[in-house]
């Protein structure tokens, strides 16, 4: 008489019912398994392609902070109007310590060799870089005609990166702009409407005497309405996170030092 018994463990399990518990988590966990694996192949094949979208779309936002976006005309193309330029922060002037087409300001923020800890950090950006990309927009006679500022920090759900544009002086506010955050749609997101941003335009960060006097506010300061721009309509953290991150960036630890030398005719 034959033992039809099934041997070892793998024939004990092929045995089984196909509706058993032990092969239905059997199924799950294979399905599992290889869908995860199509997702990750699919992140890794689709990672240039997101890297390009994701400088397109950067590219974009300093095309329309400058306000020369045309959607008629390639970005690729209208950008070349731009002379990217790394900052020394420190002394305001621009190095050639590294490529300008490879640096990258936010690897720059994490590496302790290129930026410092910050323990007074109005912003909420918890390391600052020591260097950073500029973007210089020329006329037709070669000088500067604006200059295009990388700004970032803390709103009330999420960092806020944008660009700030300045007029040929280091002063007057061409207009304001961000390209990335996750604040509250309806509320903080309206950083984002077209009304709010026009705001910025024509405003002046500092006075006649140099004092930075720029302010994000429900009420206008004593300063006056040159330098201020309405506080977000039911958004106050986000408010004030923005009105931070301005003066932090455009400030003796942001730009100054730079704006200084180009207003001082050194850039």
């Amino acid at each position: 008489m034959s033992d039809d018994t099934p041997k070892g463990p793998l024939g004990r399990f092929l045995a089984l019912p196909t509706d058993s518990v032990p092969k239905t988590i059997f199924v799950a966990v294979a399905v599992c398994l290889v869908a995860s694996m199509i997702v990750s192949s699919a992140a890794v094949a689709l990672r240039p392609t997101q890297e390009v979208n994701a400088l397109k779309d950067k590219q974009i936002n300093i095309l329309q902070v400058a306000g020369i976006y045309d959607p008629n005309v390639d970005v690729v193309e209208a950008f070349g109007a731009f002379e990217p330029q790394v900052l020394d922060l420190a002394t305001g002037t621009f190095t050639d310590q590294f490529d300008v087409a490879s640096f990258d300001d936010r690897a720059a923020a994490d590496d302790p060799a290129t930026s410092v800890a910050l323990e007074d950090d109005p912003a909420g950006i918890g390391r600052q870089a020591q260097f950073v990309t500029v973007y210089l927009l020329r006329d037709e006679a070669g000088a500067i005609d604006k200059v295009i500022l990388p700004i970032h920090g803390y709103g009330l759900w999420s960092t806020l990166y944008g660009f700030i544009a300045l007029e040929e002086n280091g002063n007057d506010i061409f207009g304001l702009q961000f390209y990335e955050h996750a604040e509250t749609p309806g509320l903080g997101a309206e950083v984002d409407n077209p009304r709010w941003k026009a705001l910025w335009n024509g405003k002046k960060l500092a006075d006649a005497s140099g004092e930075l006097q720029i302010s994000v506010t429900k009420a206008a300061p004593a300063a006056g309405k040159d330098h201020h721009i309405d506080a977000l309509a039911g958004a106050t953290l986000t408010t004030v996170g923005v009105h931070n991150l301005v003066n932090f960036w455009m400030g003796e630890r942001g730009f100054k030092p730079f704006l200084d030398n180009l207003k001082a005719g050194e850039i």
